[in-house]
This record gives structure tokens, C-alpha cells and sequence, in this order.
């Protein structure tokens, strides 16, 4: 199975660096800053579960090859351009599995490429990529679910459980990835609205007046988003999730505030908005999602300004 993974910056490069360690058919398709360093250095993963540093196959847009599957790894506000940069791919044969946060992507990817051609995934990780070009894993997750959004086990799926299963990455071949992709983002979008909205981390707000109040209603409220959207989410699933999110010693906060605080781009649309939407739609409270989603707009003005402190 040959392997084009989009990029390789966070997730892209960890997984994409685990698998190739493990002798997997991997190519990274990257731009040529991204190129040059891969070329210079190797893929560095700085990680827990161990470093690795190893030679990678690269290669500028078009893609120089036919792949069986592309990994789609970028930010969901790079969608565009991202889909742009695989069509060369898409000869037929070729899968995405797009790991981007929320699900608003699925219908963008279905119009480009045609639903068939698009799986359902999603990536549990807690992982940055530096300036120097170094992939930052933190803790000990390190996991990728995927399947057929029809439900069907299919070979291609298989063929990719193969693959992974060579490697050390935690992974889940899933019959129901719509149920997981909503577990994710209702977990998600309470991280990214409470940290952002809050400019802190789970820690912090935990130690804050009003804080696990405010995280347990809106993941409360989101459970109850999905149901409404024909999804019932595990218990299980949620309790961890709730766990997470009023961890007293919690060190973690969304990506979406990094990237905030570093000045750049945010998926505000895509994670939070999307999920305020359908409070408003199902007339549920939004209190939260409402004021992270003003606030996350807000910032996005003031960047596009050049009002930024430091811009």
C-alpha cells in the first residue's frame, strides 16, 4: 500500500514517521521550506514512546506517484489549497482519509472528490511542530480511527489496518467512524471554546470560580447535540472526555489557543461554530459556545487588521 500523507507537521509527520519507521510505503507531500528541512535533518519526533529521526520520501505538488490512500492532515482553514494540492492523487483508486477536527469537511471533500472516494477519521494526539522543524509528542496518546462512513468494512480499510498494525501507532479500524467523529468534536469544541475563551489552560480553569461548571454544561449540551443529530454518544467515551476537561492537574489546552496566542489562523468556524450552530438549531443553551465563537470571531478581525500586540 503506498501512502501520501499532506504535509508534515504535527500529526501528518508523527504518523507518517511512525509508519515509515516500521517500513511502511510513506511520501510526504510538503511545501519547500518543509522539503529542504526534511531533506537536511530527517523527520525528528521528539516523543515519550520514543524519538525517532529517519530519512523520509518527499515530494512538491503535483504527487510524482499512485497512492492508495491520502492521509489529509492540515488545519481545516487550509481545506482549500489542501484539495488543490492531492487532486493529482485522486486517480480513482486513491481514498482520502481526512483526520482534520470536526466534520464540516466531509461535505467539501464529498463535492471535490466524490463521497467514495472519502473515509471518515479522526486522530486523538497532543502534538506541535516547532520552529526548528521538530515534532513534539506529548503524554502518551497517539491515536488514529478510521473506517467507512457506510459502515462497511472494506479492503481498502483493511488493507490500511494492515499497515498500521506494523507500526507502533494505537489505532481503530471502525464500523461506525460518524459516532467517533462526533464523540470527537463534542469533546473538542468544549476544549477549544473553554481555553480560548478563557486563555488558559484545563488546570486553570479548574482552579478558576465557575470553571468545571462551565465545562460540564457545555459538554452536557453537546451530548445532547448529537443525539438530537442521530447520535448517541458512548459513556464511556464521554466520561473520559469529561475527565479530561476538569482534570485539576490538567497542563492541556485546545491547539486552537496555541495558535490564537501565536497569532495565527484559527478553526473557530469549523470546530466552534459549527457546533453553536447546532445548539441554535436544536434550541439549546449556547452560552458558551456562543461567547468563545464572538470572541474567536473578534480575534480574527483585529489579526486581518494587523492589530494583533506584536503585529
Amino acid at each position: 500500500m503506498k501512502i501520501l500523507i499532506l504535509g508534515a507537521g504535527g500529526i501528518g509527520g508523527y504518523i507518517g514517521g511512525r509508519l515509515t519507521a516500521s517500513g511502511a510505503d510513506v511520501t510526504f507531500l510538503v511545501r519547500p521550506r518543509r522539503k529542504a528541512q526534511l531533506e537536511a535533518d530527517g523527520l525528528v519526533i521528539r516523543s515519550p514512546l520514543g524519538d525517532v529521526q529517519l530519512p523520509v520520501k518527499t515530494v512538491l505538488a503535483p504527487p510524482e506517484a499512485d497512492y492508495d490512500i491520502v492521509l489529509l492532515t492540515c488545519k481545516a482553514y487550509d481545506l482549500e489549497p489542501a484539495m488543490e494540492a492531492i487532486a493529482p492523487a485522486m486517480n480513482g483508486q486513491c481514498a482520502i482519509v481526512p483526520v482534520l477536527n470536526g466534520i464540516a469537511h466531509l461535505d467539501r471533500l464529498d463535492e471535490r472528490f466524490g463521497q467514495s472516494a472519502v473515509m471518515g477519521g479522526t486522530c486523538l494526539i497532543d502534538v506541535a511542530l516547532d520552529r526548528s522543524g521538530t515534532i513534539n509528542h506529548a503524554g502518551n496518546l497517539q491515536r488514529i480511527i478510521f473506517g467507512e462512513r457506510d459502515r462497511s468494512i472494506s479492503p481498502r480499510a483493511q488493507a490500511l489496518a494492515g499497515v498500521l498494525a506494523q507500526s507502533t501507532v494505537d489505532w481503530e479500524m471502525s464500523d461506525n467512524i460518524l459516532l467517533s467523529m462526533w464523540e470527537k468534536v463534542a469533546f473538542l469544541s468544549v476544549l477549544a471554546a473553554a481555553t480560548c475563551l478563557f486563555r488558559a489552560n484545563v488546570r486553570e480553569i479548574m482552579a478558576s470560580p465557575g470553571g468545571r461548571d462551565a465545562m460540564e454544561r457545555a459538554l452536557a449540551v453537546n451530548i445532547e447535540i448529537a443525539k438530537r443529530e442521530g447520535f448517541i454518544l458512548r459513556n464511556d467515551v464521554m466520561q473520559r472526555a469529561r475527565d479530561r476537561l476538569t482534570d485539576p492537574a490538567g497542563a492541556w489546552s485546545a491547539s486552537m489557543l496555541r495558535d490564537l496566542e501565536a497569532g495565527g489562523s484559527v478553526e473557530g468556524d469549523h470546530v466552534v461554530g459549527w457546533m453553536l450552530a447546532r445548539a441554535r438549531k436544536h434550541g439549546l443553551d449556547d452560552t458558551i459556545l456562543s461567547l468563545a465563537f464572538t470572541h474567536l470571531r473578534a480575534y480574527e478581525e483585529r489579526r486581518a487588521a494587523g492589530r494583533l500586540p506584536g503585529v
